[in-house]
């Protein structure tokens, strides 16, 4: 198996590096053909706004069992631990899957995780069976604490959700690859174009989780497409090994060996 594409996580083999967010696209048919273009085989939902057991999400659960993927139910706009726990137990009950997204905001305005909430509810659904996926910050001390409390996924940001900006701090997402080899790192959110999620894969991340920059593209299938090719291509590059950069340029043609030429004397 082609290890650009396929890979395993939470007990689960997956053909695809992208995950895909449900939510803004236009409809459910662009939503389906989005998907089917980007060949993932992800899909996050929320509780709130999806439920296969009621009419209000009986359309939108149509589209996903058609298309055969897996759902990665989230706890998103929960503020509190409780909360959090009680919409992961919803969730599992409801998807009929022990996966978790564990989003808990701390800060409406800029919408940043609550570290220590997310630390302790993630303590709290590890050890009741959840796999769970924790949206978190950049930041090393937090993606230990996950770690020591039983997580083997991260998912750091790349930049603020909905900014678009891409990865604004690839010197850490570095260093969170080399402190954590054995942890899937999935980063997700603030990605905005294809060539970012290339440059978070040539990082050395397992994957990358995106919504808006697709929902809301001029035309989400082909932009589904432009973000499966990209994922790839910057898994590829990562396991080729990217070239160090350098302070001054180096001639790409070597010079030793080849002739010099003199002007003929007169």
């Amino acid at each position: 198996m082609d290890d650009a594409t396929t890979w395993t996580i939470g007990g689960r083999t997956l053909r695809s590096r992208l995950m895909i967010g449900s939510a803004r696209y236009p409809s459910p048919d662009r939503m389906r053909e989005a998907i089917v273009a980007s060949t993932a085989d992800v899909v996050t939902v929320s509780l709130r706004r999806e439920n296969p057991k009621i009419r209000a999400g009986q359309a939108f659960w149509a589209y996903v069992r058609e298309l055969g993927l897996h759902v990665l139910p989230n706890t998103a706009g929960c503020h509190s631990v409780h909360e959090a726990v009680t919409t992961a137990h919803m969730a599992r009950e409801v998807f009929d899957t022990p996966w978790i997204k564990l989003e808990l905001i701390g800060d409406d305005y800029t919408l940043q995780p609550d570290p220590f909430a997310l630390v302790e509810a993630a303590e709290r659904l590890n050890a009741e069976g959840f796999v769970v996926f924790p949206f978190m910050t950049d930041d090393l001390v937090l993606a230990k604490r996950l770690v020591d409390v039983g997580c083997d996924i991260l998912m750091p940001w790349a930049s603020p959700i909905g900014s678009g900006r891409g990865v604004v701090d690839p010197i850490t997402l570095e260093l969170m690859r080399q402190r954590f080899p054995d942890v899937a790192i999935i980063v997700d959110a603030g990605i905005g174009a294809p060539s970012h999620a290339a440059h978070a894969m040539e990082l050395g991340c397992d994957a990358v989780l995106l919504n808006t920059a697709i929902a809301r593209a001029g035309d989400p299938v082909e932009m589904g497409r432009a973000f499966g090719e990209a994922v790839r291509a910057g898994r590829r590059a990562y396991r080729a090994g990217l070239m160090e950069p350098v302070e001054f340029a180096q001639a790409s043609t070597p010079t030793v060996g080849m002739p010099v030429w003199h002007e003929p004397t007169r």
